[in-house]
């Protein structure tokens, strides 16, 4: 831990984005070539110099509130948006403020709420909100035949809007779900229809916000719940005795964290730090402050605290692992860049230019208990 907590206490501020208009930044992805994607609350996509954080152009494609952002992992000149107005687009990123290169749809009443893309860069998954009350959808589609209909959906493994997809960072065929149901589902696509695919349900108990692969060999997953609850399982303990809960609370806020005696007023995300070996989770205080923490069987433990940077909610990050730097966005508009011995050209705390989020943060009861090993647990 000696050596993430000393990189970690070197990070100050070295750059600041200037936003033009008041927008929630929502989500960042990085491109290891030197852009940064932002998704805004107003429906745009950014794209900053990851160095400078100098606004590169932009994207107005979608209509409806973005669920997130991602760089192809093989092309990473093809960025990918997915939207509430039922699109998951890809970008050619060296083309900024034109139309989008690629749209992928499925039904018209489908609405996306969360998106991801296979580490083969073959398959596109992308969870709906709930229809009619009842149904919610996994849509799959080929990622190399853009504008073709969707290879098939799943259809039973959720009962609410599905808020996350994530696939695993080195199996093409392995993905995990979250929804509002309180469910986090782990698939096999390899297997082919829902009923075979689907191998393990752990139940968050509340509402699932995040789910991201964590551990030396990704075998874990951590969850993060919309009211705060944070969840960690070890997938590699379905087939023994063992229990598959590393960590877990409730509420996170009611945690003793900080040094003062106090907590976090929410959490962030986590992200596994491949070459320090550490899951890290970042939470925040309404005021603005960021705390970096550790994630483990034995808790949650404050790493670093980073204070004077936002002035509200942050609302995401991303790391840098090649220039050991951390990438944060939040409801004040801002975008900062955190390096080992950063010095702000410019000192001093901006003002809030916070707006009123047209988005809507559900906290829904689970509806199902417990967790399922299937025995018989590839879209094809």
């Amino acid at each position: 831990m000696e050596g993430l907590e000393v990189m970690l206490k070197g990070l100050s501020i070295a750059r600041r984005s200037h936003p033009e208009e008041p927008t929630y930044l929502l989500d960042v992805a990085l491109q290891p070539t030197g852009l940064l994607a932002v998704s805004c609350s107003n429906f745009n996509i950014h794209l900053h110099n990851k160095d400078t954080l100098n606004l590169m152009g932009q994207y107005k494609g979608h209509s409806g509130p973005l669920c997130g952002v991602m760089f192809s992992h093989n092309s990473p000149d093809l960025l990918y948006s997915g939207s509430a107005d039922g699109t998951v687009r890809g970008w050619d990123v060296r083309r900024p403020e034109t139309e989008a290169a690629q749209v992928f749809k499925s039904e018209s009443s489908h609405s996306y709420c969360s998106f991801d893309l296979s580490c083969s860069d073959m398959l596109l998954c992308a969870g709906t909100e709930q229809l009619n009350g009842e149904d919610s959808f996994l849509v799959f589609w080929d990622a190399r035949k853009p504008g073709g209909g969707p290879l098939g959906v799943y259809s039973e493994s959720h009962s609410d809007d599905i808020t996350q997809v994530r696939f695993h960072p080195r199996d093409k065929d392995r993905l995990a779900s979250g929804s509002t149901d309180g469910l986090v589902n782990v698939f096999d696509l390899s297997r082919g229809a829902e009923e075979e695919a689907l191998l393990i349900t752990c139940n968050s108990h509340s509402s699932a916000g995040s789910v991201c692969w964590t551990g030396a060999e990704y075998t874990q997953l951590l969850c993060l719940s919309l009211d705060e609850g944070l969840y960690l399982w070890d997938l590699g303990q379905v087939d023994t005795e063992e229990p598959l809960t590393v960590f877990s609370t409730s509420n996170s806020r009611s945690l003793t964290l900080l040094p003062d005696g106090g907590g976090v007023d929410y959490l962030v995300g986590g992200k596994w730090l491949e070459e320090a070996q550490k899951l890290l989770v970042v939470g925040g205080n309404n005021s603005g402050a960021l705390h970096l923490m550790e994630c483990d069987s034995r808790g949650l433990r404050l790493l670093r605290s980073l204070e004077g940077g936002h002035s509200s909610t942050v609302r995401c990050f991303a790391w840098d692992s090649l220039g050991e730097a951390l990438i944060t966005g939040g409801e004040d508009a801002q975008l900062l860049l955190w390096k080992p011995g950063g010095e702000e050209l410019t000192t001093g705390k901006w003002e809030s230019m916070k707006s009123e989020s047209a988005l809507r943060v559900k906290s829904r009861p689970h509806k199902k208990c417990g967790y399922q090993r299937m025995k018989n647990a590839n879209i094809q």
